[in-house]
């Protein structure tokens, strides 16, 4: 049972999501990132999110940079392409998503 004495940033639930995201029309250019924004049912604005990847292989060359939720039922990913290929598209398929939940605010810090 959760508990709420003292908000101190601490993980109320920690939780995977298996999310089906298309990345069809999405082509990251030679050595950068590219932010994409995908919805899925259920995220906060306030999670924290970690995404672990698509299940099977993604396309080589391309990693997950970055991950937030960044509104209600909303993440955003930024995936990079490590290459000189200028055309490489993430893997579209099942991703799995790591969200954790917090009981209260983030403390300034670890003290």
């Amino acid at each position: 049972m959760p508990s709420t004495t003292i908000a101190r940033g601490n993980a109320l639930q920690t939780f995977y999501v298996g999310a089906v995201l298309a990345n069809g029309s999405n082509t990251l250019t030679a050595n950068t990132t590219t932010a994409v924004t995908y919805t899925v049912p259920g995220i906060q604005a306030t999670d924290y999110i970690l995404v672990q990847g698509v299940v099977g292989s993604q396309t080589a060359g391309v990693i997950i940079a970055e991950a937030d939720a960044t509104a209600a039922n909303t993440i955003q990913i930024q995936y990079g392409n490590l290459t000189s290929n200028a055309s490489l598209t993430p893997a579209s398929g099942t991703y799995v998503i790591q969200v954790v939940r917090s009981d209260g605010p983030l403390p300034a810090s670890a003290v």
